[in-house]
């Protein structure tokens, strides 16, 4: 069983030394194992052209990245955003009746001001 979940998954042979590695490879290729026939059941109603290998090609175009934007302060504003979905990308959002997650709030890293902090206090 273990060799056909991972051909369907195409992972290819990792050797480990230890039992718990082992065990972990296991875990980790059955959750994906798990993952995709779930959306393989999801998708037979509502897109049944469509695989879900081909879903997760679609959607592997879509990234996440964080926009960092330097204040006059000397912190820096980080804007993690992910991109937006292409026409193809809303229609198979639409057809598997899923919503992206509004962008995550903006961060603000003071590492640099605390570094400048004793500077400014020796003054």
């Amino acid at each position: 069983m273990f060799k056909e979940l991972k051909h369907d998954l195409a992972v290819r042979p990792i050797y480990h030394s230890s039992e718990k590695r082992i065990e972990a490879h296991i875990f980790v290729a059955f959750l994906a194992y798990c993952l995709q026939v779930t959306l393989k059941a999801n998708l037979r109603p509502l897109a049944s052209g469509i695989t879900p290998r081909e879903v997760i090609a679609k959607f592997k175009t879509m990234q996440m990245v964080d926009v960092c934007i330097p204040t006059t302060d000397g912190r820096d504003l980080m804007l993690p955003r992910y991109t937006q979905p292409e026409p193809e990308h809303r229609v198979l959002l639409q057809r598997l009746q899923l919503r992206l997650p509004e962008q995550p709030p903006p961060k603000i890293t003071a590492a640099q001001a605390h570094q400048q902090a004793p500077a400014a206090s020796a003054l």
